[in-house]
């Protein structure tokens, strides 16, 4: 499930948005703590952010300057401003798409689907979520929860992208030997058991004790 967080000071349009997108069954963050929107940023890790100009203590152009600093998740300025100049230091401030207030409901929900399409479904999806506070990063090969971060050995992230590259599907033990083989590592049967073990260790620790990677007897192994 895609995440989106509204960063938006009207109460009667957070709302509003925060319907409209779990409608279309996306998951919303919109109380926000306009003193900390970068803080609250990197904790709950949005696909995807909706950014008003005119906020309290800090103004939007500021907080996408900062969000910029540590992500490059897509940000689409929602505001009431007109001029040109507006939109010019949004877009230079680090934002990806700029639409006025008053606007249709409908006209901002395709602008979001676009935006979310061109940066996650047209090159290899680097977020796989395990579920709704948990993502495996498949560039950096680290675990997400929330705000804790967990590394994966290289050994760990070949298991991991492997078995979410066939997800819902058994991978057995000689395919995962095989994409071991060819990072140079030599393995072996009790090597890969090793593997799978602390691999499964860590994944309990982070999801309080979730059994993500099954085992399916005689077979291989999987995650749902």
């Amino acid at each position: 499930m895609m995440k989106i967080m509204i960063v938006e000071d009207d109460p009667v349009l957070a709302r509003e948005l925060e319907l409209l997108l779990k409608k279309w069954d996306f998951q919303v963050k919109a109380d926000i703590d306009f003193k900390h929107v970068d803080r609250q940023c990197l904790k709950y890790a949005p696909d995807l952010i909706l950014l008003d100009i005119n906020l309290p203590y800090y103004d939007g152009f500021y907080w996408c300057q900062k969000i910029r600093n540590t992500s490059t998740v897509p940000i689409l300025f929602i505001s009431s401003r007109e001029q040109n100049a507006d939109k010019i230091m949004a877009l230079s401030a680090g934002g990806d798409d700029y639409i006025e207030k008053p606007f249709d409901l409908e006209v901002l929900l395709v602008k979001i689907k676009a935006m979310l399409r061109r940066t996650y479904e047209y090159k290899q999806l680097e977020k796989e979520y395990l579920d709704d506070d948990t993502c495996y990063d498949l560039l950096s090969g680290r675990l997400i929860h929330n705000d804790q971060v967990l590394e994966l050995t290289k050994s760990e992230s070949k298991i991991m992208t492997t078995l979410l590259e066939h997800r819902g599907n058994c991978v057995s033990r000689e395919q995962l030997m095989m994409v071991l083989w060819n990072t140079d590592e030599f393995v072996t049967d009790a090597t890969l058991s090793v593997h799978i073990s602390r691999l499964r260790n860590k994944l309990k620790e982070l999801m309080s004790g979730q059994e993500v990677i099954k085992t399916k007897k005689g077979v291989g192994y999987y995650i749902d």
